[in-house]
This record gives C-alpha cells, sequence and structure tokens, in this order.
C-alpha cells in the first residue's frame, strides 16, 4: 500500500539551498519536492499548478521580500509555511516576524558550510516539515490581533504573596501563543519563567519583541539574578532555564547540560524545578508543541501542589505536548488559549482571597 507522500514547494533565491533542500526531502520516504522557485512570483505560480502541501520559504529574496509574500499567502491561499532564515540578528528578526504573519516554524541556515550544515539538519528540517503538514493554521488576523482579558491589577491589595509564579512551556506556534498568554497580565504581576523551544540567536530577539508588546517587563534569563513580579524570563537558547533558591529569594539559573527531550532548553528542566522549589505557590502553563516534553514535568508540579492548565486542542498549531500532559493526568484545568491569561488571573485571585481569609 503507497503512503500519500507530502508535497513541498521550495522557495528560496540559492540554487545551492534549493538542490540540498530537495535533496534532503526527497531522502524520506513520506515527502516529495514538487517543484523548486527562486522567487516568489515563480512561487506563485508554481502553488497553482502544484498545489504543495507544505511551502519552505525564504526570508530574504529578490522581486518580493518573503515576509510580503508571506503576509499575502496567508491572507489569500492559506497554507504550512517553513521558513528558512539565517542566523542573524536581523534574520532571527524576520524570522519572527513570519511566526507572528502564520508560518509554523523556521529552520536557520548555517553561516558556513552551509551544504554540509543543512545536510547535518536533514531529520530536524524533515521533522518541521511533517510537522507543519499536520499543523492547524491561524488566521492571519489572529496573529496581529492581543489579547483579550481583563486589564485589572491583581496586587492592588496585599492579597497575593511575591512567591507566586507563573511557569510556561511552549514549542511549535509557541511564540504566538505566549504573547496572547503575556499581553494581557497587569505590571504586578507574579514572576514568569518560559521555556520555548528555539534555537540560540533567536531568542533575545523574542524577548525584545514581546517586551515592546507587553506591560510586564520580558528578557531573556540571565544566570543568578533575582526572579521578580513584574518579570518574564525567557530560558536562552541552547541553555536550561531553572528555578532556583538563594536564601528567601528565587533565581535564576541557566546551564548547559545535555538536551532533555532533545531538547535544551527543556521545558521539564524548568517544571522539575518548579515542583521543588515554588511547589503550591507556582502555576504551571503547557502551551501548543510537537512531542511531550513538558508532560512529565508538569504531572511533578501538580503533585507538589502547582494548579496547572493546557492549551485545548481547537487553539493549539500542534496539539502534541497538551495531549501528552492530559493523558498523563497532569492538568488540572484545559483552556482555549484565549482564555488562559483570564484563568490564570482568575485563580491567583481566588487563591490570594483564600489566603487572606485564614
Amino acid at each position: 500500500m503507497s503512503v500519500k507522500k507530502i508535497k513541498v514547494l521550495c522557495v528560496d533565491d540559492s540554487a545551492l539551498i534549493r538542490s540540498v533542500m530537495t535533496e534532503i526531502i526527497n531522502s524520506q520516504a513520506d515527502m516529495t519536492v514538487v517543484g523548486t522557485a527562486a522567487d516568489p512570483l515563480v512561487a506563485r505560480d508554481l502553488i497553482k499548478v502544484t498545489n504543495p502541501d507544505v511551502l519552505t520559504l525564504d526570508v530574504e529574496m529578490p522581486r518580493m521580500d518573503g515576509l510580503e509574500f508571506l503576509e499575502k499567502l496567508m491572507r489569500l491561499r492559506p497554507m504550512p509555511v517553513v521558513m528558512v532564515s539565517s542566523l542573524t540578528e536581523r534574520g532571527s528578526e524576520i524570522a519572527l516576524r513570519a511566526l507572528e504573519l502564520g508560518a509554523i516554524d523556521f529552520v536557520t541556515k548555517p553561516r558556513l558550510g552551509v551544504r554540509d550544515g543543512l545536510l547535518n539538519y536533514t531529520e530536524l528540517i524533515a521533522g518541521k516539515i511533517r510537522t507543519a503538514a499536520s499543523a492547524r493554521l491561524r488566521p492571519a488576523a489572529t496573529a496581529r490581533q492581543g489579547g483579550d482579558a481583563p486589564q485589572e491589577s491583581l496586587l492592588r491589595s496585599p492579597l497575593l504573596s511575591t512567591e507566586k509564579l507563573i511557569i510556561i512551556g511552549a514549542s511549535t506556534g509557541g511564540t504566538e501563543a505566549i504573547r496572547e498568554v503575556l499581553q494581557p497580565l497587569p505590571p504586578d504581576s507574579p514572576a514568569v519563567m518560559i521555556a520555548q523551544h528555539m534555537p540560540a540567536g533567536f531568542t533575545r530577539s523574542f524577548a525584545q519583541r514581546l517586551d515592546g508588546l507587553c506591560r510586564i517587563t520580558v528578557k531573556e534569563a540571565e544566570h543568578g539574578e533575582r526572579v521578580l513580579p513584574g518579570y518574564a524570563y525567557i530560558a536562552p537558547g541552547g541553555f536550561h532555564l531553572s528555578l532556583a533558591r538563594s536564601g528567601a529569594n528565587y533565581v535564576a539559573h541557566l546551564d548547559q547540560e545535555p538536551p532533555v527531550n532533545r531538547h535544551r532548553p527543556s521545558i521539564d528542566v524548568l517544571f522539575d524545578s518548579a515542583a521543588k522549589h515554588a511547589g503550591k505557590n507556582a502555576i504551571g502553563i503547557i502551551l501548543t508543541g510537537m512531542g511531550k516534553d513538558g508532560a512529565e514535568g508538569l504531572l511533578r508540579m501538580r503533585r507538589a501542589g502547582a494548579h496547572t492548565l493546557a492549551q485545548d486542542e481547537a487553539s493549539c498549531v500542534v496539539f502534541g505536548m497538551p495531549r501528552e500532559a492530559i493523558a498523563l493526568g497532569a492538568v488540572d484545568d484545559v483552556s482555549p488559549l484565549a482564555e488562559v491569561s483570564r484563568r490564570v488571573l482568575t485563580h491567583l485571585r481566588t487563591f490570594g482571597e483564600r489566603a487572606n481569609r485564614v
């Protein structure tokens, strides 16, 4: 019985990149390249002819910018797109904007030895294409809208301890999901710690982008810094982020121990540390993503007394990680993405009022 192959169209102005991507994709039993294009205008015509399942798209090309093409594509003919980005500050900013416009994921071009470098990424590239082919597309308008959770202060009365923490894990589709969770949080929100699967070189741009959109301060975590209310700390690409204690204070711990669940940063590493050091003072949130990273850590958080939430299937780009956490019994509440912040704020207020009565 023949398996229906994922049809891929590769768009890149570099003949070398097009050749290597074709080699990588055609080496996989479940996918095939149905066409290549050197610019978006050629790609536009090929899409009509080949009807691909997934598009790989360079971010910087002649005749039409990759972002401009992506925006038009997601408006007129939405389809799963994996961006191909250079590992530069500009490349990371463009890749993040592409995710905002509706791209599913991105891969980075090596700076040196492009052919060998990309071939070393064969399984990574193939995995991202498989994920994209099965992902749920977000409407383009959703990618540009902010959250609509209530704009209220949590700490206007002394109900909440500054010990409370919000701990978030996400992967594919997570950059936009995290934005939707963080934007409604008030400036006096409990501290937030985030593990998002993202390569080194991109998390700083991601943090800066969120910092300009949110009322809390968003930054890359630094080793040994205090974890404070009103701040969100993002694990730098290539580092595990953990919660630690220094006397009475929470502090961020970074290390480059081996990957866990094939990831560094790993969500399980962050969740395990929150279970150990924050217990019932933590809220654990697992968002969209492929695989199972974070599921067991969220279960350990729940067993330690934390309140736990998972994004629901309908609002996930990829339901893998939340599904695994729910199946393990790690989740107290399954929530649409648009409701996550509201439910977190409601839980915090309820917790504070209960503690005040005691």
